[in-house]
C-alpha cells in the first residue's frame, strides 16, 4: 500500500495519531469511518476536510464510511461547545439526515462495486432496537466514569462557568464509541478519524472495541486532523453572510468562488494543500510563483478553481467566472443577459437599488428621467445631463448618450437594468 499517511501529513492533515495506525494502513485495505453531524440538511466548508480525508482514503486503496449521525444528532456532540445544544425533533432530524446523504453522494460513489467501495451508514439504524437495560449492561460497564471524566470535552464543560453537563450529553462518548464497535464488528473498521475536537470521542471507541473484543478481534486505532483556523487566528469557513455551504441553494457558486478568491496569502499557501488534491510538485511550483508576483493572485485563482469543481462542477466554475469577470473586468450587455436572476443579485449584492414599473418603459423612457426622477441615482436633472457629456454613463456596461431611450430590449433575464457611472459607481433598477 502506498504510505496515506505521509501525504496527510505534508499537507498537514494529521494532529493526533495512535501508534501502530501508520503501520495497519501500510499492511493492507483498511476500513475506516469519519460521523457528520445531522445539526443541518446540508454540510458547510467545515465539513470539507473529512470529506477529502474520505477522498484520499478512498484513492489510496482503503475503504471509506461516511457515517451520519441520525442516532448521535438526537444528542449532540458537547465536543468544543460551552452550552447545551437544542434537541431537534425527529422530522428534522430525519430532513437533516437525508439532506446530508445528498451532499456526501456527490463526492463518493456509493453505488461504486469495487472491493474498497464507499459505504453510507446511519447510526440510528442500530441504536434504534438497542434498549437502555442492554446499553447500560453491556456498553457502559466497559467504560469506567472515571475514564469518561477525564475526556477533554467533559472536563471543559464541567470547569466551565455554564450549567454543567446534562447525564444525555455525557453518555454521547459511549454511544459514539458503540458506533465503532458496530462499525468493527460489521465491516472489520480498524480506524476511525475525525477533527482534533473528536479525540476524546474516538479513542473512547477504540477503547470499547478493545474491551468488548479479544485478540487480533481488539484491534483499534484512532486518528485526527487539525481544526482549520485562519492565519489571524478567527475560526475558518465563515463569510459575512455566515457559513459557506456545500449547496448551491445555501451558498450560489458565484459565493463560494469568491470566498476562496478572496483568500490571504498565507491562508492560501495552507488550504491549497489541503483542500485540493493536487500533487506536491505542483503545488510547491504554485507557491513559487506567487511568491514572485503575489499581486496576480495565482495561489487563489487556483485554489478556488480547484475547489468550485470539487464541490460543484466544471460547467457551474465557468459561470462562476464569467460573473466576477462581469464585475472586475470588461463585459458587455451579452454577457451580463447570460447570468440568472440569482447570480445577478448576488453579483451586485448591496449596490443601491430602485423600481420602476414595467409600464413606463414599455414606450421607452428617456435616459435623464431615468438617472433623476425614476431612481435617485442623480440628484438632478442637470447633474445627470453633465455626466452623459462627459461619457461616463453606461447601461448595462454600454456608453450612452443624452439621447438614448431605456426600453424592455434592455432588460436583463426581463426584470433588471444595470447603470454605471464611472468605474465603480453602480445602481441596479428592478423592472415589476
Amino acid at each position: 500500500m502506498k504510505n496515506i499517511i505521509s501525504e496527510l501529513q505534508w499537507r498537514g492533515l494529521v494532529h493526533d495519531i495512535m501508534p501502530g495506525t501508520e503501520e495497519q494502513l501500510l499492511k493492507e485495505m483498511t476500513t475506516t469511518y469519519i460521523g457528520f453531524d445531522p445539526t443541518s440538511d446540508s454540510l458547510h466548508i467545515g465539513s470539507l476536510v473529512p470529506i477529502i480525508l474520505l477522498v484520499h482514503l478512498k484513492n489510496f486503496g482503503h475503504k471509506p464510511i461516511a457515517l451520519v449521525g441520525g442516532a448521535t444528532g438526537m444528542i449532540g456532540d458537547p465536543s468544543g461547545k460551552s452550552d447545551e445544544r437544542n434537541l431537534l425533533d425527529e422530522a428534522t432530524l430525519n430532513h437533516n439526515v437525508e439532506g446530508i446523504k445528498g451532499v456526501l453522494s456527490r463526492f463518493l460513489d456509493f453505488n461504486d462495486t469495487t472491493v474498497n467501495a464507499p459505504v453510507l451508514v446511519n447510526n440510528y439504524d442500530w441504536m434504534k432496537g438497542l434498549s437502555f437495560i442492554n446499553f447500560a449492561r453491556d456498553v457502559g460497564k466497559r467504560i469506567t466514569v472515571n475514564y469518561m471524566m477525564a475526556k477533554d470535552s467533559v472536563k471543559k464543560r464541567l470547569a466551565g462557568e455554564g450549567e454543567g453537563m446534562s447525564f444525555t450529553e455525557f453518555t454521547y462518548q459511549l454511544i459514539q464509541g458503540y458506533d465503532f464497535y458496530h462499525l468493527h464488528k460489521e465491516y472489520n473498521c480498524l480506524l476511525q478519524m475525525g477533527g482534533s475536537d473528536q479525540w476524546g470521542n474516538i479513542t473512547t471507541g477504540t477503547e470499547l472495541v478493545r474491551r468488548m473484543n479479544v485478540g487480533e478481534e481488539a484491534k483499534a486505532f484512532a486518528m485526527t486532523c487539525p481544526l482549520i483556523t485562519k492565519a489571524d487566528g478567527s475560526k475558518f469557513g465563515k463569510s459575512e453572510g455566515g457559513n459557506v455551504w456545500l449547496t448551491a441553494d445555501k451558498t450560489s457558486v458565484y459565493k463560494f468562488y469568491q470566498f476562496w478568491l478572496n483568500t490571504t496569502d498565507v491562508d492560501a499557501e495552507k488550504y491549497i494543500k489541503i483542500f485540493t488534491f493536487l500533487d506536491k510538485e505542483t503545488i510547491d511550483a504554485l507557491i513559487e510563483e506567487h511568491k514572485v508576483a503575489p499581486h496576480l493572485r495565482v495561489l487563489q485563482k487556483k485554489l478556488a478553481e480547484e475547489l468550485t469543481i470539487f464541490v460543484h462542477s466544471k460547467e457551474e466554475l465557468e459561470k462562476a467566472i464569467q460573473a466576477s469577470n462581469i464585475l472586475f473586468g470588461n463585459s458587455n450587455a451579452e454577457d451580463l443577459k447570460q447570468l440568472d436572476s440569482a447570480t445577478f443579485l448576488e453579483v451586485f449584492d448591496g449596490v443601491p437599488q430602485a423600481e420602476i414599473s414595467k409600464s413606463d418603459i414599455e414606450s421607452g423612457l428617456d435616459i435623464v428621467s431615468v438617472l433623476n426622477e425614476k431612481t435617485g441615482f442623480f440628484k438632478s436633472n442637470g447633474e445627470a445631463r453633465r455626466a452623459l457629456t462627459a461619457n461616463s454613463i453606461s447601461v448595462n456596461r454600454e456608453k450612452i448618450k443624452e439621447d438614448f431611450v431605456l426600453s424592455t430590449n434592455d432588460l436583463i433575464n426581463n426584470e433588471f437594468v444595470l447603470l454605471q457611472s464611472g468605474k465603480k459607481n453602480y445602481f441596479v433598477i428592478r423592472v415589476v
